[in-house]
């Protein structure tokens, strides 16, 4: 059953590690089953519940899965080989378009902001014990959030938006319980859930946002809790449009047991409207994160939510690294307050990018989708291939893979970066690695 690999151990947390090793170093591949829980309990001379508590450790860290009769299995991506492991190697002159990073020239200057945030911090350093987060920081997030229809909710603050994802489905579910996730959606949002130890049920987006019949399905399939990108999805671009969210709210409210978290990282960068879901069901979180417009190094997201909710991410948080950063909070003040970011202009650039290479695919008979960011995808029959004709052609673009559950294949290209002039010839590049008329359908 596991070739020549041997597990050993005679405590839970011994063969819990003899497993982990096997599948870090390679010998337990993706997918290989694990011996019945009684076998290997004979086998090692422990008692079976021993041997249990193995397994139900190596599902929390999301090594493996157990799926009934079927058994045990090293899942088919553990949490040692993460999706970002799938990034390509880009080689010296080929046209990098699959980073998935925002135009630095786009991006403010973090140097006077940082330098006023030092000054304030040494007139009045923080100490322990003071509130978590700056006042000033919290007036102007809920200004904002106020602003776009977020429901009333106190304001807490997290290291970017996936560390705030993570602190909130910790803060409600427990391992084995079930998460509706975009697909194709972020590849961390799809390895974050398995690694908790939760369940992933895919939901197929279209370009305003989760299939309201995919996610009733999920949640008739038992999920605990939907994810959801409200603008700016990566990697397709999708935006949750105002009837898509009345949908959405519409089946929630049917199911007011169901956390919602959205993840609006296309805030500072988009121009299309907030249509948002909090309020739906009685345990709901929106995520904003800096990164996209003010710098990925710059690690705060905004978090809102009910009140339940935000105070057990409080509360764990002070047990762990208590705060973020009041020097990255007050420099975060100083690009608010000054208006480092002309939204309007930074979110027109974006569209002109993206839009130009939509429209210049669909003039070659190629489908793809990017209502709003920095990103398009593109759905073709076979990823592999066109990922490797196009850096055969000079442009590097993203493998679908790092994006998919049960999704069809697609390429993910990112426009942040895209000019004016190499529109043409990407499009032209790309019609002919896709070859119309070949191309798969998209999932949705």
């Amino acid at each position: 059953m596991l070739g020549d690999y041997r597990i050993t151990g005679r405590r839970a947390s011994e063969i819990a590690a003899s497993v982990e090793a096997g599948v870090g170093s390679g010998a337990l591949a993706p997918g290989a089953p694990l011996p019945p829980m009684r076998e290997l309990a004979g086998e090692l001379g422990v008692n079976p519940n021993t041997v249990a508590a193995a397994y139900r450790t190596l599902r929390e860290r999301g090594i493996i899965a157990t799926d009934g009769r079927r058994g045990s299995r090293v899942r088919a991506r553990p949490t040692t080989t993460p999706r970002d492991a799938l990034r390509i190697t880009v080689p010296e002159g080929v046209r990098d378009l699959a980073d998935g990073n925002p135009d630095v020239e786009l991006l403010p200057s973090l140097a006077g902001p940082l330098a006023a945030a030092a000054l304030r911090s040494a007139r009045s350093p923080v100490l322990y014990g003071q509130d978590p987060v700056a006042p000033e920081l919290a007036r102007l997030a809920r200004a904002g959030l106020d602003a776009d229809g977020v429901p009333a909710g106190p304001v807490a603050l997290a290291s970017g938006a996936l560390d705030g994802i993570e602190r909130v489905l910790a803060a409600h579910l427990r391992p084995g319980d079930a998460v509706a996730v975009e697909d194709p959606g972020w590849g961390s949002v799809l390895d974050l859930v398995p690694a908790l130890g939760l369940r992933v049920l895919p939901v197929g987006v279209d370009d305003d946002g989760p299939d309201a019949r995919a996610v009733a399905r999920a949640l008739e399939a038992g999920a605990r809790a939907l994810v959801v990108t409200s603008r700016a999805q990566n990697p397709t671009g999708a935006a949750v449009s105002a009837g898509r969210a009345a949908e959405l709210r519409a089946l929630l409210a049917r199911r007011p047991e169901v956390l919602v978290i959205e993840d609006d990282h296309g805030n500072g960068f988009v121009d299309l409207p907030l249509h948002t879901l909090g309020g739906a069901t009685r345990y709901w979180a929106l995520v904003r994160s800096t990164a996209k417009a003010y710098g990925p190094d710059l690690r705060l997201a905004v978090l809102t939510g009910d009140e339940v909710t935000l105070d057990r991410v409080r509360g764990r948080q002070r047990l762990g690294p208590g705060w973020v950063s009041r020097l990255l909070q007050y420099a975060v003040v100083e690009l608010w307050s000054s208006g480092a970011v002309d939204r309007a202009a930074v979110a027109r650039a974006y569209g002109e990018r993206r839009d130009a290479l939509v429209a210049a695919l669909a003039g070659r008979g190629v489908r793809a989708h990017g209502r709003s960011g920095m990103n398009v995808w593109v759905p073709v029959a076979d990823e592999t291939a066109v990922v490797t004709r196009l850096l055969a052609a000079g442009w590097a673009v993203a493998p679908g893979a790092r994006f998919r559950a049960e999704a069809g294949p697609g390429v993910r290209v990112t426009v942040s970066r895209l000019r004016a002039a190499e529109v043409t010839a990407l499009a032209d590049a790309l019609a002919a690695a896709v070859r119309p008329g070949a191309s798969g359908g998209r999932s949705g």
